[in-house]
């Protein structure tokens, strides 16, 4: 398969040809997937020319501000992702119970943050999409049925605006990045079975929640921070924008730990980012490009979810910074 000649639905189509979970009408859900990005990739671009895309106009079941273009976003994946029979049912961070396509015939369940990183709007910041794909069970309940572990994931999407527009999708079977080309308005193959270093230099974490990180953490930020006179015996660099998607796009890209740690705020919610919309999916592909993903104490994709917006502590991304961390936590 070579890199800049393949599109994304030829990718699917090779795909579909050795892996037997990719069926048609789930490579269908895809490319609607796809297309939806493709939509609010559109909106972004025309920025302040578009409107006040980053006004404030609700609250939504996180109690957090939703903005104009959260809500348009939200709506054109509803749009473009109801469509057919083989979707039982999609559940949005923006919205507060699924919204139920087709109970009977549906054999897959779709969940979605629609705009991660929406405070970055009014800067014309880097912003993204998250999606997670799961079977659908006989279960009667359909809140019931998303509430599975991220294990049982079948597909993970995200999708990064930024100066190019990256789609990086994982079937179960490694890590592929696709690029949107503007001329074409065509998704093309520019990365395939990605590797994250085991090694790194790097942290990415909001430095400015230090005084309510656990010991485990402060441990091993103070260390990376002492550089070559500390326990590393090497310098760091630390990264932060504000956008999980982009985030963890970089260390994807070339190795690093991405961190939203527990912190004393955020005891009593769990965390701050959301099991089902973040973090199983991204974790389910940073492990297939080689990397791990914890909550410090336990693997993400085994943690049994008990409703449709929990929060969880995440820290993932190269395997042996992740194991250090995780020991870390352990000891403690």
């Amino acid at each position: 398969m070579k890199l800049f000649k393949t599109t994304f639905a030829e990718f699917l189509q090779f795909e579909a040809l050795k892996n037997q979970t990719l069926k048609e009408d789930l490579s269908e859900l895809i490319l609607n997937i796809a297309d939806s990005c493709k939509g609010i990739r559109k909106i972004l671009s025309q920025g302040y020319l578009g409107g006040d895309l980053g006004a404030v106009v609700d609250i939504n079941v996180q109690e957090e501000d939703q903005k104009k273009l959260d809500v348009i976003s939200n709506s054109i994946i509803l749009e473009y992702c109801a469509k057919g029979s083989s979707v039982k049912a999609l559940a949005s961070e923006e919205m507060e119970k699924p919204v139920v396509v087709a109970p009977r015939s549906g054999k897959y369940l779709m969940l979605f943050d629609p705009l991660d990183g929406s405070s970055n709007i009014d800067i014309n910041g880097p912003v993204g999409t998250i999606i997670s794909i799961l079977p659908s069970s006989s279960c009667g309940d359909i809140e019931q049925d998303f509430l599975q572990p991220g294990s049982n994931q079948i597909a993970a999407i995200y999708v990064l605006y930024g100066p190019s527009t990256n789609l990086v999708l994982t079937l179960g079977n490694g890590t592929y990045e696709f690029t949107l080309s503007p001329v074409e308005d065509e998704f093309f193959l520019t990365g395939s079975k990605l590797e994250i270093p085991a090694d790194t230099s790097e942290f990415d974490i909001n430095s400015s929640n230090y005084r309510f990180w656990e010991k485990p953490v402060r441990r091993y930020i103070e260390e990376c921070l002492e550089g070559k006179d500390g326990a590393r015996g090497r310098d760091f660099n630390m990264r932060w924008v504000g956008a999980m998607v982009c985030d963890v796009h970089r260390v994807l890209s070339r190795g690093g730990t991405f961190m939203y740690p527990m912190d004393e705020k955020l005891r009593t919610k769990g965390g701050r980012l959301r099991l089902m919309y973040e973090a199983n999916p991204m974790s389910f592909i940073i492990e297939q490009a080689g990397g791990l993903a914890s909550t410090g104490y336990q693997r993400i994709l085994e943690v049994q979810p008990t409703n449709l917006h929990q929060r969880i502590p995440v820290i993932l991304g190269s395997k042996n910074e992740i194991e250090l961390i995780n020991s870390y936590h352990i000891d403690y």
